[in-house]
């Protein structure tokens, strides 16, 4: 089961990983994407944010998000709620990232189990939405590590336990990591078609 712990080694793992590369450009597209890298580590942080709020409240709309304001910084960029301030460096940016995944964790270690709330991909719980981050937050870095030239391999029992969580058709026998990657259609793996779509389950 993913567990708040889960979310705290992701984002800690990714913060340190983009902490090597702070002199770098990240206004370069990530591997794979229409968005920046600088975009798409503002994605993650939004997605962080926007989790914990979803399993925060009390009553979370049952057909959608709670209903915070976004904006899109151009039209091909990621719509988004949070986002660095005008003038932030890269380093602000990573702190950005830490505290919506602190919020995430927080809210994953004192919501009760049984609460459910809206996602596209199934309504789903606690566990299921810390998941979701590690998820969000392991696959995106990727896409920003290939970018900057980055080495980026997430523990393989942190992978595993996201996948059975999320991606409960995926080969049991494969490396994790791989895995994960050929989920979200990222990778290839030996004997599976390489997947043009993607969605997770959530539901419970």
């Amino acid at each position: 089961m993913t567990t708040a712990d889960d979310v705290r080694t992701a984002v800690s793992l990714a913060a340190a990983t983009l902490r090597t590369a702070l002199g770098r450009d990240w206004r370069v597209p990530a591997a794979g994407l229409t968005w920046t890298c600088w975009e798409t580590v503002e994605h993650v942080a939004d997605d962080l944010f926007a989790y914990a709020a979803q399993v925060a409240s009390e009553n979370t709309p049952p057909e959608g998000y709670v209903p915070f304001g976004w904006r899109r910084a151009r039209p091909d960029g990621p719509a988004l709620t949070v986002f660095a301030e005008d003038g932030a460096t890269a380093e602000g940016l990573v702190q950005v990232l830490e505290a919506s995944g602190g919020l995430l964790a927080a809210v994953v270690t004192v919501a009760p189990p049984e609460r459910r709330a809206f996602h596209p991909y199934g309504v789903s719980d606690p566990g299921g939405f810390a998941a979701m981050g590690v998820v969000e937050t392991l696959v995106h870095l990727h896409d920003v590590a290939e970018a900057l030239g980055l080495p980026w391999a997430p523990p393989e029992d942190l992978c595993d336990r996201a996948l059975r969580r999320l991606f409960r058709e995926a080969p049991e026998t494969t490396g994790r990591w791989a895995t994960l990657l050929w989920a979200t259609g990222r990778g290839d793996l030996p004997g599976q078609d390489r997947r043009t779509e993607w969605k997770w389950d959530g539901r419970p």
